[in-house]
């Protein structure tokens, strides 16, 4: 499918970046990480378990849709990349041209952040981006104007899309096509979940967020994350076949999860949130750590996502038990 989306598809965006002052280069080396998975996730998860009635609609609902989103864009852009298999920018791969003036310190983040391998099309960075933003703009339905959220959510997926362009690890059609298909995502998995104001319906639509289910979301993700491994692994691209694998436990961890819980909890305490963010976050650096045994990985990504969903739960269980 290479010929699709050509290898050498770069429309000028390469030379724009290599003729901005290496200070924009580095803000924009930071600006990237408003998009790493870790980050998005952890945000993501923050305010599922955090938010209040004076954010959303029905907050625990909410989050829980905004985590399926990002799981299902996540899960298009591993079947997007193991499809196309096209290279990124040659700038992407080799030495980085670490700016001189740049502390020791931040050195090898920038190093980083400026070289990445894998395939290119489309951006992960810009698909999660629109994803995510999009997702918290339309869901948390109780901050300021729906225009300014969404101004603001687009406004920050633009500037991660730019971002890996100006950094040389992505070309441009790759992060338009991450807008998009993220975009895309997004609209999809609210009207899975039962969105009135997607599904054209005539009841109330300001309160449709009550109503919001993200399981059938959650198995669309594990879905696509089969096919993307089912072609990955036809392809021999074994680093995708471990994405995809992910994808699978992300899937299908928060479709358990949600079982767990009502959707209606409150707040989780923080005395709760602090000993299960230490435990999430290991789950999901072992994943990581060991992605050279897939069965490990896809264990403790599912128990990680189970844990995250049904966190909510927990303490009204744990007030039952004593």
């Amino acid at each position: 499918m290479t010929g699709i989306v050509p290898a050498e598809r770069g429309i000028g965006g390469t030379a724009l970046a290599d003729a901005l002052p290496e200070f924009v280069v580095v803000v924009f080396a930071a600006v990237t990480h408003l998009a790493d998975p870790w980050f998005l996730f952890a945000a993501l998860a923050i305010a599922y378990w955090f938010a209040g009635d004076r954010l959303a609609t029905a907050p625990r609902r909410a989050g829980a849709v905004a985590i399926a989103a990002v799981t299902c864009a996540y899960a298009a852009v591993a079947l997007g990349k193991a499809w196309f298999a096209v290279p990124r920018p040659p700038g992407a791969m080799g030495l980085a041209d670490v700016p001189a003036w740049l502390p020791v310190l931040l050195s090898g983040w920038y190093e980083a952040q400026v070289l990445s391998d894998g395939f290119g099309f489309p951006s992960g960075h810009a698909t999660g981006a629109a994803a995510a933003y999009g997702a918290l703009a339309l869901l948390y339905d109780r901050v300021w104007t729906a225009r300014r959220r969404l101004l603001t959510g687009g406004g920050v997926a633009v500037a991660v899309a730019a971002s890996r362009v100006v950094i040389e690890v992505h070309y441009v059609v790759d992060v338009v096509a991450g807008l998009l298909v993220g975009g895309g995502v997004v609209v999809g998995v609210l009207w899975l979940a039962g969105d009135a104001r997607f599904r054209g319906s005539g009841v109330d639509r300001a309160v449709g967020g009550l109503e919001l289910d993200p399981t059938p979301a959650f198995l669309l993700a594990a879905a696509v994350s089969v096919a993307a491994a089912g072609v990955a692994a036809a392809g021999g691209h074994t680093g995708e076949v471990v994405e995809a694998g992910i994808g699978i436990a992300t899937g299908v961890g928060g479709a358990i999860g949600w079982l767990l819980v009502d959707g209606d909890e409150p707040a989780v305490p923080v005395r709760i949130a602090v000993p299960a963010l230490a435990v999430t976050g290991s789950l999901w650096v072992g994943a990581y750590v060991l992605a050279d045994s897939l069965a490990v990985t896809l264990v403790a990504t599912t128990a990680a996502v189970v844990a995250v969903v049904a966190l909510p739960a927990l303490p009204e269980r744990l007030a039952g038990t004593l």
